[in-house]
This record gives C-alpha cells, structure tokens and sequence, in this order.
C-alpha cells in the first residue's frame, strides 16, 4: 500500500497516452496552440505497462487511459489488454471527447476496459462547435454513448465543464439526460488552465449556482461505494435511473482525499495536478531499470505529494491541460 505523508492511500494512476487531440476546447488548449511532442517522447505500450506494473508493486488498483484523445492513438485495445493483465489491477477505465467512440466502444469493451468518461458540454450543434472547435455534432458524441452502454462499458460517465454565457442554460437539460438514463452526468468547475485570468473569473460558475438551477429537481445526496473513486459528490433527482455529480475544484477543494498520481504522455510522473514538480520515470525504463527499483522510485515519490493546492477563480499561471494530461 502506498501511503503519502499526510497518510492518504495513493492507489489512482491516470495514464495519458497521446498529446494529441482532435478538438481545441476553449479550457483546455492555449492560445496559438499546443507544441506536439515528437514521437520518439511519447512512452511504448511496453514502457507504459512496466511502469502501470511497478504501480501495482505499491498499491495502484485503478488505472484511467487520458489523452489529449486517447482514441486517436492506434492499438490501444492492445494496450488495456497489457494492463488488464497485471495483477493487482482492478479497473480500468479511459476518459475520452467521444467523437471516436462508436467505433471503438465493442473493441475496447472485448479489450477488457471496465467503462469511459466521455466529454459533452453542450446539446447544441452551434455551440458545441464553439466550444470544442470541432468539426463535429453532439448526436455522434451521443450515439457512442449509446454504443458504450450497450456494450457495457457502464457506468457511462458524461463531463461537462460549464461556463458562463457559454452554456449555463443548459444545466437542466443535461442533468434530465439522468432521468430515463443510467447516466452519470457530472457538472464540472471551470479551472484557470487555457482560460486564465479576469476571462476565467467571467466564465466560472460555481457548484452553489448549478444547485440553484436544479434546486426543484429534489436531489439526494448518494454515497460513493468505491476506494478507488474520484473527486466527485453524487446526487439523485427523485425517481431517476442515474445521478447528477458536482467536481467542484474551485468551491469545494478535494485535496485532503486526493488518491491520484499522473503519468504524462512523456513518461513524467505528476504527484498534483496544479504543481509543477515531476518525477521523469520513461529515463528510468528506458535505462534498464529493474521493476523493484521503479516502484521504489514511484514510492519515494508519492511520500512527496503534497497536502494540496489551493486554486481560486482568477489564477491565471496554471499551464494547459494539453501540456499535463487529462
């Protein structure tokens, strides 16, 4: 079991794959775009499972697939396979824009991925489009939904960051997708990565002002039934088939029950999502380094994560998410 010293369990690995993406959303990407790494940067599939393997070593249960675009990387059912193989891995899930997916939903499925968290922040073409900077409708991004849940890669989970004047109108309609549906829709706090400063400040809305909007749907608090879950509070509107969850980076800090590390599509460990300090495990494997002497590294790591990172509206010197990993 690996324990930092504020004695959280660290047993969360997020594992971003690729740097690239095929959308440029306005929280995500920076200004003039983001430097693509070379490919000879990016970790193996090899490389990647030894060090989810030396995870394991040390307590890691739960393995979440991120990008950029995940799905824009070839083979990458090979790859949940590899994982799915280690022992001491439990789950393993892969977060995605969903714009691939009902192509790959049976693949990744029969692969052996336990479910996906899929990317919507908006119903509206016009507006999806504005937001994502893609080429794309959200009744595809809806009907790999679909795909994935009767797959069963289930619980589908759907994230929406939302954003003043952009698309806090549709608070409701996307939280009723939760009502015939077993869907977890999960309304997110806009952090300051790609949108910084006073236009962050502008855009963010918080979870009390979302709960406002919902207030008449009669929410129940649900408990989450799992060691390895994330940072998210579920709700359930009265008579519904899936609920209604709040990140709430911003208004409700979740550091004291953080139980993640990151692995970013170059090989460097990330101990805090808004700290700059990383440990450069791909110099490791690609030197040889013995299974043992990388948990151990990833050990020493982890007793250094510190207790948190107090991130307000406004913060303007957090780099993109593009540059870190989802």
């Amino acid at each position: 079991m690996a324990l930092d010293r504020w004695g959280r369990i660290i047993n969360y690995m997020r594992i971003s794959i690729t740097d690239r993406c095929n959308l440029k959303c306005v929280y995500c990407t920076p200004a003039g775009g983001a430097r693509k790494l070379p490919k000879e940067e990016l970790l193996s599939f090899e490389e990647i499972e030894r060090i989810v393997r030396a995870g394991a070593m040390i307590g890691v249960e739960k393995v979440r697939i991120t990008g950029g675009e995940p799905l824009m990387r070839r083979d990458i059912d090979e790859l949940i396979r590899m994982i799915g193989a280690i022992d001491g891995i439990h789950e393993i899930t892969l977060t995605t824009n969903g714009t691939k997916l009902a192509e790959w939903a049976e693949r990744l499925a029969k692969a052996g991925l336990d479910r996906v968290n899929v990317s919507l922040d908006s119903l509206r073409e016009d507006r999806y489009r504005a937001i994502t900077g893609g080429d794309f409708h959200p009744k595809e991004i809806l009907r790999g939904i679909e795909i994935a849940e009767e797959v069963g890669l289930t619980p589908v989970k759907l994230n929406v960051v939302l954003m003043k004047g952009m698309n806090e109108d549709e608070v409701e309609d996307l939280a009723r997708l939760t009502i015939e549906r077993p869907l977890h829709v999960r309304f997110i706090e806009l952090m300051p990565f790609a949108i910084a400063g006073s236009d962050h400040t502008i855009r963010f809305l918080s979870e009390k002002e979302v709960m406002g909007k919902l207030s008449h749907m009669d929410l129940e608090p649900v408990a989450s039934r799992s060691s390895t879950s994330g940072p998210a509070r579920y709700y359930r509107a009265r008579g519904a088939l899936g609920l209604i969850g709040f990140i709430s980076p911003i208004s409700h800090p979740f550091c004291s029950r953080c139980n993640r590390i990151r692995l970013s599509s170059d090989g460097k460990l990330r101990l805090c999502l808004a700290s700059d300090e990383v440990v450069d495990l791909k110099s490791a494997v690609r030197e040889g380094m013995g299974l043992a002497d990388l948990a151990m590294i990833m050990l020493e790591a982890i007793k250094s994560k510190p207790i948190g990172y107090k991130i307000k509206s406004g913060d303007a010197h957090i780099r993109a998410m593009t540059h870190i990993g989802g």
